[in-house]
């Protein structure tokens, strides 16, 4: 029997085709969702996200969390209800501070040193950024003292017991290593980093290349013991209608940085790289495919992602997950029998694929319309549909 590690490996690869595989990572949900359908009468546990896996029959997926190498999901309260902010990898964190507040919202320094205005009815929304923490070369000398690697609190302090509990379990193991735009960008904001690459490149070119100090030594140590089946970059740096910077910038500031953190990946036999990025990503995939990255998820269909065409283009060179439109799940089990059916024979069979809701899942879809495509995926597959009691 295969195991689940390797199972994950040979469908990435294109070498184990017409199998379908729905790995945890990949598919989420918003807060918001799970509450509906609990309300809708599903499971109280679906709250848990390891039994929500077995409920949906996922494949479960191993993102090593516990190093600060990546994007964290950090949790924060606002008057008892629970949120996630998304931080880029520093240690130590700031502390968290209430800066002001009026009847319907709070002003936080968060724990990424942002300003932030949130909701107090929804504080899961997207907040408003009022302030981030990188303004100049000063602000940034004193902000890159988060990102040694060295910090003892950016790895688990008992080192060979965790190496022993991730390397016993059979799933697939995921290492975070970084980010050279969205990271930069939540340091600074967007508009004022966009004017930093023209107006101060050399700033550009440190904080780039600090992350790659940071990912290297992660790297190296964090797979001297572990075992690592692929890696994980985070970008988000591309909107409805393409990316965020040119292809020629990309050229200049990121592919020899990539390169570098994609060649040490090769030379430790890692060949499954994907990059996590929001937006049109058709004219990054070719940039990222040339220096080495070769996986990539959500693929937006609202932003005129297609898997299919993608596949065709590029055939078992990219590995493609998500893509399956969320906007169909509201329509009904015509819309949605149609998302799927159009879709996941061709990219089953030509392997290489994993699907998901192309992003995290909103409260819009109701659970029957999930468990509905859930089970509409398992028919094309040949598998035997969930009963979900």
């Amino acid at each position: 029997m295969m195991s689940n590690r390797e199972r994950f490996k040979a469908i990435a690869r294109g070498q184990k085709t017409g199998d379908l595989s729905i790995p945890t990572f990949f598919n989420d949900f918003w807060p918001e969702a799970v509450e509906e359908w609990v309300g809708q009468g599903g499971p109280e546990r679906l709250r848990n996200s390891n039994y929500r896996g077995s409920y949906f029959g996922f494949d479960h997926l191993r993102m090593l969390r516990e190093i600060v190498s990546g994007l964290m999901q950090t949790p924060y309260n606002v008057y008892g209800a629970e949120a996630y902010v998304a931080l880029p990898p520093i240690w130590p964190q700031f502390e968290m501070k209430t800066l002001e507040e009026d009847e319907h919202t709070v002003t936080l320094l968060n724990r990424g040193g942002q300003t932030v205005k949130v909701l107090k009815d929804h504080p899961q929304k997207m907040p408003m950024y009022l302030g981030h923490p990188v303004q100049d070369r000063e602000t940034w000398s004193e902000y890159k003292k988060r990102l040694d690697p060295g910090t003892p609190g950016r790895w688990p302090a008992d080192w060979d017991g965790y190496v022993e509990k991730m390397n016993s379990r059979d799933a697939p193991t995921c290492l975070q290593v970084g980010s050279f735009f969205g990271f930069l960008r939540e340091w600074m904001g967007l508009e004022p980093l966009l004017y930093a690459f023209y107006d101060d490149p050399s700033l550009i070119e440190d904080m780039m290349d600090t992350m790659v100090h940071l990912e290297i030594e992660i790297i190296q140590r964090a797979l001297k013991d572990l075992q690592v089946d692929f890696a994980f970059f985070w970008e988000d740096m591309a909107y409805k209608t393409g990316p965020l910077i040119s292809p020629a910038m990309f050229r200049k500031f990121m592919m020899p940085r990539y390169r570098q953190i994609t060649e040490l990946l090769h030379q430790k036999d890692i060949d499954i790289i994907f990059v996590d990025s929001d937006g049109d990503c058709n004219e990054l995939i070719p940039l990222w495919l040339e220096c080495g990255v070769n996986g990539f998820w959500p693929l937006e269909v609202a932003a005129g992602n297609d898997a299919v065409a993608l596949r065709k283009e590029y055939g078992n060179e990219a590995i493609l997950a998500g893509n399956m439109d969320k906007r169909a799940l509201v329509k009904g089990k015509e819309a949605i029998r149609e998302e799927v059916t159009s879709k996941l024979p061709f990219l089953l069979e030509s392997g290489g694929f994993f699907p998901s809701i192309d992003h995290l899942v909103p409260p819009d879809i109701t659970l029957e319309s999930y468990q509905y495509f859930i089970n509409t995926m398992r028919e094309v597959a040949g598998l035997e549909k969930l009963s979900f009691e």
